[in-house]
């Protein structure tokens, strides 16, 4: 497949980016990866009627190797070695915040969505050091150490959320 643009009708091409774009949610005209951080915050709350920890567990386990494929066509695809379009990786990253965090209320929730979303645009520190470390060198074909790279730093970002909240919560309780 030759190198193409993210919308609606590329989306609608392969199953794999219906789940890279998070079901269109990384159609979003600015802001792609806070659009699809929200669209997870929703289904995570949806869902969580009917998931208990466990379950959870294995959904984003499936949703890490799933997505591991899906970033990767979907990159190559685009001839982007980390497409904005790509959300996946936001999108398994609340996930595990969420699900480590709950049960929570709105409040921290949301403090973990700010947390976040501001780690993983920032990229400070380790958040940037993990993004840097799988790019794409020159003409080199997009595979799965891209792909690997796409969900890596915002699984670091993530790590980042929860250890920062962490801190919060003991000095607040100190």
């Amino acid at each position: 497949m030759a190198a193409a643009r993210a919308s609606f009708g590329f989306m609608l091409r392969h199953p794999a980016h219906w789940i890279a774009l998070g079901l269109g949610s990384g159609l979003a005209p600015f802001a792609p990866g806070t659009f699809g951080t929200l669209w997870a915050w929703l289904v995570f709350v949806l869902l969580s009627r009917w998931l208990d920890a466990a379950q959870w567990a294995l959904v984003i386990g499936a949703g890490l190797a799933l997505g591991l494929w899906a970033c990767t066509l979907t990159a190559r695809h685009l001839d982007v070695a980390d497409p904005s379009p790509v959300v996946w990786d936001e999108v398994i990253a609340f996930w595990i915040i969420l699900w480590l965090l709950m049960p929570a209320g709105f409040w921290l929730q949301l403090l973990a969505f700010v947390v976040f979303r501001l780690l993983d645009a920032a990229k400070p520190g380790p958040v940037g050091w993990a993004d840097r470390r799988f790019k794409r060198r020159g003409d080199e074909p997009i595979g799965l150490r891209h792909g690997f790279g796409i969900l890596f730093d915002d699984l670091v970002a993530a790590f980042g959320t929860l250890l920062l909240i962490a801190l919060m919560l003991r000095l607040a309780a100190w």
